[in-house]
């Protein structure tokens, strides 16, 4: 067999394979003898059945069996004779089987990219000291003031108003037929001036009183994240059924009982005050993280595709999961995968780009992973998802596969600290706050009740 390496890129080389003749007559040989002891022919007693009539009518099917095992017992010594990285091999190029001839077949590998030894010691990078305010746990105690709200039906003969709580029917129509992506929907509840539809919506609400009906029209714009209503012009059906005030609970330590493990208001405050905290540390290490992989990955190097392609699954499975946890799916939200790979791929790009820089410096600084330190992070995610620790453990035992990918995450970590402890660390005071990254604070401080 001879086996010479075509250079497409630095990363991605076109192998050239050639069978000799001989072993191409080997293989065809015990084809049809193996063909010939099972083979049923009529007017053929049981393994005397010639090859040319065998020939005449299972020629296709041996050739395809011949090509298929040729490829698979020499394919992998050609890789060993190579001595490449190959980490996928994206394309085997077979040509029909022409028996009086050597074979020659091609295929297209990836390589894992060879980067220099990284120079990370000594990077100078800004860590922010973000301070949690008495203003953002009032700002989630009023949330959870919120969720224990009451909201009893208004009795006196009013119209709606702005800030009222209603509950609505409604359908949907174009061009006067109804409109299946939103169909008749019943008891909806909607509070007016939260713009959960258009703000035009919620204006046309105000003055109805319980049992009026009537059409309102909107144009949805063109960058709304529902497809089925992007641009179009919908009118929609609506009957009014309810007024409702909403009430909420004094705060003082029975309020902060409702919350389960709380005695007094104080307790809950300190609760609130821990998570936002932990929000906090989140965020500073993920600024600090991107400092460095912007200062890392200056140099630029070629990702192979298949890195690329896994984490676009990964992000397509993360999106398909937060959509369903609202109990919408991609395909209400007008998006294909097509769309999610165009729109994600430089992210995936950059994803692939951090993984193998992290790898390199994990191989130049010989990290590894104790079992002490593997025990701790078990730990960790049994507290986090309330599940025993010998489950944890028994789960990555019996599969293999999750387990190292557990130890490759948690070597990427130790590779980040490390970059961290040799880096020239600032502290700083944080940037004046925008009202949506106030709002993102916030939601990381959620108490369950």
């Amino acid at each position: 067999m001879q086996v010479t390496v075509e250079n497409v890129s630095d990363i991605k080389k076109k192998i050239h394979i050639e069978i000799p003749r001989e072993e191409v007559s080997k293989e065809l040989d015990s084809a049809y003898n193996d063909l010939k002891k099972k083979a049923k022919i009529k007017g053929y007693r049981p393994g005397k059945v010639p090859r040319s009539v065998l020939e005449r009518l299972f020629k296709k099917d041996v050739h395809s069996d011949v090509v298929q095992n040729l490829v698979q017992n020499s394919f992998p010594q050609a890789l060993q004779e190579t001595d490449l990285m190959v980490i996928d091999t994206s394309d085997i190029d077979t040509p029909e089987l022409d028996p009086d001839s050597d074979f020659k077949y091609n295929a297209t590998v990836e390589l894992k990219p060879q980067l220099p030894e990284v120079e990370f010691k000594g990077l100078e990078i800004k860590k922010t000291e973000y301070k949690v305010s008495d203003g953002e746990i009032d700002a989630q105690v009023e949330m959870l003031r919120k969720h224990l709200a009451e909201y009893p039906m208004i009795t006196e003969d009013r119209p709606t108003a702005e800030g009222d709580f209603l509950t609505i029917d409604y359908e949907g129509y174009i061009n006067g037929e109804p409109y299946p992506p939103v169909s008749l929907t019943e008891n909806h509840a909607i509070t007016i001036g939260d713009k959960s539809f258009t703000e035009a919506f919620d204006k046309e609400l105000v003055g109805m009183k319980p049992g009026d009906t009537k059409e309102i029209t909107v144009t949805f714009p063109e960058d709304h994240s529902n497809g089925d209503l992007a641009g179009r012009e919908i009118t929609f059906k609506v009957l009014l059924k309810e007024i409702k005030e909403e009430i909420l609970p004094p705060v003082d330590d029975e309020f902060a009982k409702k919350f389960g493990k709380f005695e007094t208001l104080a307790d809950l405050r300190a609760e609130i005050e821990n998570n936002l905290r932990q929000g906090y540390d989140k965020r500073t290490n993920q600024e600090m993280q991107e400092q460095i992989f912007t200062k890392l990955l200056e140099t630029e190097f070629e990702v192979p595709d298949v890195m690329v392609r896994h984490e676009l699954d990964e992000i397509a499975k993360d999106t398909e999961h937060r959509f369903a946890q609202n109990g919408l799916s991609m395909e209400q939200l007008g998006l294909t995968r097509e769309i999610l790979d165009q729109q994600y791929r430089s992210v995936a790009e950059q994803q692939a780009r951090r993984h193998l820089l992290l790898n390199k410096i994990i191989e130049q600084e010989n990290l590894e992973v104790t079992d002490e330190e593997l025990d701790a992070e078990y730990e960790k995610l049994s507290e986090m998802i309330g599940q025993p620790l010998d489950f944890i453990k028994k789960f990555y035992k019996e599969n293999p596969g999750k387990q190292d990918g557990f130890k490759i995450a948690l070597l990427e970590k130790n590779a980040v600290d490390l970059i961290i402890n040799h880096a020239t660390v600032e502290t700083v005071a944080p940037e004046e706050k925008t009202g949506d990254e106030k709002a993102g604070d916030e939601s990381e401080a959620i108490v369950e009740p």
